[in-house]
């Protein structure tokens, strides 16, 4: 869920004077002031910050005021990724530079090259909203984007340490199945009588899981909103939030990618982009990446069952810690009845496959 910035957070979280001092040990933009520092806007709750120093402009990522207790290490992971992509044919923001130790400014945190960009979720340029066919383009490139992250060889990276693969197919639908199970520990949650069909969705999923895995990098956020657009083409200029990345299948980001994208079937679109007259359909973002990598409409239709339900099963954490009074109410029934649409869309799959 997209959740606003605190835009002044920073100047109580960031020390400009130590960032300075480590910035100097690395000579970036050595003894000169660091100037222009504002926060970026976007879908996280991280925090990053854009400043220029000796005529070079930074943008500095770190975790949100109240950190997670893996947060550095999820920073840590992030620049290890951003560096192991760079040469690569993958859209993605040039890192810099990293530190993993939180002595330096309380978390682990790293600074990457500025993305000169747009999130087509936020608005459109004229550009791009007056010309259904620059439309299609950039959906015909947000599949690409997976396609090119689908060829980096995680061992050639240097990211063999990177989650764990054994075992792997094997885990998913327990992982989340039992991730729902723990929502019971959440007095008041309204629990599986008000999320029908798992066990199906469950059943299917079991029964019909690919034999075997082509293993790859993985996003595993991969939609629309984590994509930032060139303004002078339909090109992805990068692809963002890498706090998930990790080893796996990688049609794993083309389900996530089916799970998020407009359904003609639903009425409510969560996540769009007005004009939306040209986009791809489902089946043709499916198509275009099976073309593009080899891989089977079975495999590809078994992660696009698991996607939805796997993100299902996250948001409706947030339902569950409403009913126990633990979050706003409002927000919790919103993301469970979204979390309802998603079993749906899971159900859909098994039913209608996209190819």
């Amino acid at each position: 869920m997209p959740v606003a910035h605190d835009r002044e957070a920073w100047r109580e979280l960031i020390d400009l004077d130590a960032l300075a001092r480590w910035m100097n040990a690395r000579s970036l933009g050595e003894h000169a002031a660091i100037d222009d520092a504002e926060t970026l806007g976007g879908g996280t709750q991280n925090i990053l910050l854009r400043f220029t120093r000796a005529g070079r402009s930074y943008v500095l990522r770190r975790p949100p005021r109240r950190p997670r207790p893996e947060s550095d290490e999820v920073m840590r992971r992030e620049m290890k990724v951003l560096a192991a992509l760079a040469g690569s044919n993958v859209p993605h923001p040039g890192f810099i530079a990293g530190e993993g130790d939180p002595a330096v400014l309380g978390t682990a945190f790293y600074l990457m090259e500025p993305v000169d960009g747009f999130n087509a979720t936020v608005g459109l340029p004229d550009l791009h909203a007056s010309d259904p066919a620059m439309r299609r383009a950039m959906g015909e490139a947000l599949v690409d984007g997976a396609v090119a992250l689908s060829r980096v060889d995680p061992h050639e990276a240097g990211l063999d340490d990177l989650g764990k693969l054994d075992g792997w197919l094997e885990r998913q639908v327990r992982r989340w199945r039992a991730q729902l199970d723990g929502y019971a520990k959440f007095e008041g949650w309204t629990g599986y009588a008000a999320l029908p069909q798992v066990d199906a969705i469950c059943a299917w999923l079991e029964a019909n899981r690919p034999a075997t895995m082509q293993p790859g990098l993985i996003h595993g956020d991969y939609h629309l909103a984590n994509v930032m657009f060139r303004h002078d083409t339909p090109a992805l200029a990068a692809i963002v939030d890498w706090e998930l990345a990790s080893r796996g299948d990688p049609l794993l980001d083309l389900g996530w990618l089916t799970a998020t994208w407009r359904d003609p079937d639903e009425g409510e679109q969560r996540l769009s982009v007005t004009p939306w007259e040209g986009f791809p359909t489902l089946g043709e973002m499916v198509d275009r990446y099976l073309a593009a990598t080899g891989r089977s409409a079975a495999d590809a239709r078994w992660y696009s069952v698991l996607a939805p339900f796997k993100l299902g099963a996250i948001l409706e954490g947030s339902h569950a810690r409403a009913c126990a009074g633990l979050t706003p109410k409002p927000i919790g029934d919103q993301l469970h009845a979204h979390t309802i649409s998603l079993f749906d869309r899971a159900l859909r799959r098994i039913e209608k496959p996209l190819l």
